[in-house]
């Protein structure tokens, strides 16, 4: 029994110096923890001398009940090289409100088209269908069948990149 106890005394401990790092109601989160350029530090140890250098984007992600792991990186000379035209579809899907609203309430856990339709602004079922249809063609979700949606998981960390990317 005094194992137990002294576990559970541990556990509150813990949970006790969690909250109280936990920003007061109205205050900004704090910053990630650690060394500023920890990834950049790590990203520049790995580039090949004389390259153009790289780009990189990581993510560690919980949300409803999945969660994603998920790092990928592009030499810049790569990403020059590409043709952008050809990027101009996946983005566009992300230019409209409400598609923005429907992958926040997918990601939330609100995944069937049931669920979707009773959330207000989100227009007509018609229109919800739509917008469905131009995010799974853009690959930003996937049809996980009857009425259901998912955010593909190599498409979660892009798409909060992007989000954070965006934010001025």
């Amino acid at each position: 029994m005094a194992d137990v106890e002294r576990r559970l005394a541990a556990l509150e401990a813990q949970v006790a110096d969690l909250v109280e790092r936990l920003p007061a109601r109205g205050e900004p989160a704090p910053e990630v923890p650690g060394d500023t350029f920890w990834a950049l530090d790590g990203l520049k140890q790995r580039l090949p001398e004389g390259g153009g250098g790289a780009v990189l984007y990581t993510g560690a992600v919980r949300l409803a009940d999945e969660h994603y792991d998920w790092q990928y990186g592009r030499t810049v000379d790569a990403v020059l090289d590409a043709d952008w035209t050809e990027l101009a579809g996946t983005l566009s899907a992300l230019a409209h409100p409400v598609r923005l609203r429907l992958l926040r309430e997918i990601l939330g856990g609100r995944r069937g088209t049931a669920e979707l339709t009773e959330i207000e602004g989100l227009g007509t079922s018609g229109q919800l269908h739509h917008h469905l249809r131009q995010l799974t063609a853009a690959g930003w979700l996937r049809n996980a069948g009857r009425g259901r949606y998912a955010v593909p998981a190599e498409r979660v960390v892009p798409l909060l990149a992007i989000l954070t990317a965006a934010r001025r």
